[in-house]
């Protein structure tokens, strides 16, 4: 099933969306919201599942769905884990840098903030226009109740939905590799969510390995930047990293892990080809910069500016979008 949440007081209002993203009906007389739906799922999921199939064969009331009144799917979640996940990302910023590539597997995970997603239409705002603000695009998955120590398969188990994320990242305050100073994931000043989040089982064989194996497509002002296979080059799987967040502690209903940005490496190892070479492209400015130092000698894609319009989205193996779309205008 897809399931989104409309605009509606601080936890939004949740709906059960179609298939083709084009209607949807009210979840509210199952559950008002989906933090409530995750908190007891065995005993939501089942009725939100028939509401879905009672959608499909038009047998409930509907309307029209409009990805720009949703807010994000989880408006405030309680927790949040991210991690780089595709080393190639890292290693190619160290490279540009003249930095020591890195040894080992994808960046740790680290907190990151989850208290006030932006809509994914929602406008972004630059406080700094001189600042260096990348956008970053990934994957999350939203879990439920996990122990602390859960193994690989409880984790899998625990994965109730998954969607994608976008992050604004500013770089002039980073290491090389695009750590923060102390080592951690780079904080985002802002992050939004797809308009939909799926069930796995939604999916169909996209859903393998404990990963999404989809094109990212990530486009800037109506071009493309890049179309990275997120099944490919992973350090470590989405189900590895929700093992790895409940290693030490319990994760709660609801808890958010993300990775990005999705980052595939060239067939030599090194950076990857621009979209407009006919290159799978990157899911973040900073990559394409450091892409274009390596391999032309100078930089030629600038970070965000006023008036650039970003664009996030992944579609099924027929054209259509899983998640809908996360676009915003720079302002």
């Amino acid at each position: 099933m897809k399931l989104a949440s409309l605009k509606h007081g601080r936890d939004g209002r949740l709906v059960v969306v179609s298939r083709d993203l084009t209607r949807a009906t009210d979840a509210f007389i199952v559950v008002p919201t989906l933090q409530q739906a995750l908190d007891d799922w065995e005993r939501f999921a089942p009725a939100l599942g028939a509401l879905a199939e009672q959608l499909e064969h038009g047998s409930v009331p509907s309307f029209r769905f409009h990805e720009h009144d949703c807010a994000a799917p989880l408006p405030r979640a309680y927790a949040r884990r991210h991690a780089a996940a595709w080393p190639g990302y890292q290693a190619l910023l160290r490279q540009a840098a003249g930095a020591e590539a890195p040894a080992g597997e994808a960046g740790a995970l680290a907190p990151a903030a989850s208290d006030g997603f932006l809509g994914p239409r929602d406008p972004l705002s630059l406080d700094d226009p001189a600042a260096s603000l990348d956008l970053s695009a990934g994957l999350a998955v939203i879990t439920g109740d996990l122990p602390r120590g859960a193994d690989a398969a409880a984790a899998a188990e625990a994965v109730r939905l998954v969607t994608l994320v976008a992050e604004v990242i500013r770089h002039d305050r980073l290491r090389p590799d695009g750590l923060d100073l102390d080592g951690a994931e780079a904080p985002a000043l802002a992050a939004s969510l797809a308009p939909v989040v799926v069930t796995p089982d939604e999916l169909g064989d996209a859903w393998r390995d404990g990963s999404l194996h989809r094109p990212l497509l990530v486009s800037r002002n109506g071009k493309a930047l890049g179309c990275p296979e997120a099944g490919a080059d992973l350090g470590r799987s989405l189900v590895a990293l929700v093992a790895e967040a409940a290693r030490r502690r319990p994760l709660g209903a609801g808890t958010l892990v993300s990775a990005g940005p999705v980052s595939n490496r060239g067939i030599d190892g090194g950076p990857g080809r621009a979209a407009a070479e006919g290159g799978a492209g990157y899911a973040c400015l900073a990559e394409a910069r450091a892409a274009e130092a390596l391999t032309g000698g100078w930089v030629r894609t600038p970070y965000l500016a006023a008036g650039d319009r970003l664009r996030v989205e992944m579609k099924d193996a027929g054209g259509h979008s899983i998640f809908g779309a996360i676009e915003h205008d720079v302002a």
